[in-house]
């Protein structure tokens, strides 16, 4: 059974990145510290946050990131419909390139969202 969109991204990635995290322990480190501090419930909760991370990774056209939020996203209780409207806004702000990665986006989420069980296979639209 071949994988879709988010989860083939994800399983390209692994062992890429694990490999450069054991060159560059200490960034890595760094890193995951700025990522746990940006996406901690705040003011903000984490669901809210990831939606914002999707819609920039659709802005910065990384397959990884869209990948890697789709799924946060889904396991911070996001909907296919919340993805659909942050997605949305990057259109605005993006034009024609947004429309290319944010469909990618948007599978991703589905992707996350049906094998959460959170969906019933079909996503809500």
């Amino acid at each position: 059974m071949s994988s879709s969109f988010g989860e083939a991204v994800r399983e390209e990635l692994r062992p890429l990145t694990r490999e450069l995290r054991h060159a560059i322990p200490g960034v890595y480190q760094g890193y995951e510290e700025l990522h746990d501090a940006a996406l901690r419930a705040g003011v903000l909760d984490a669901r809210t946050k990831e939606l914002i991370a999707l819609a920039l990774a659709v802005s910065k056209q990384c397959d990884g990131c869209i990948a890697a939020h789709a799924h946060a996203a889904v396991q911070q209780g996001a909907t296919p419909e919340e993805a659909a409207e942050a997605i949305g806004v990057t259109f605005l702000m993006n034009g024609g390139p947004a429309t290319v990665y944010g469909a990618r986006a948007f599978s991703a989420v589905n992707e996350a969202y049906t094998a959460s069980g959170s969906g019933s296979g079909t996503p809500p639209h």
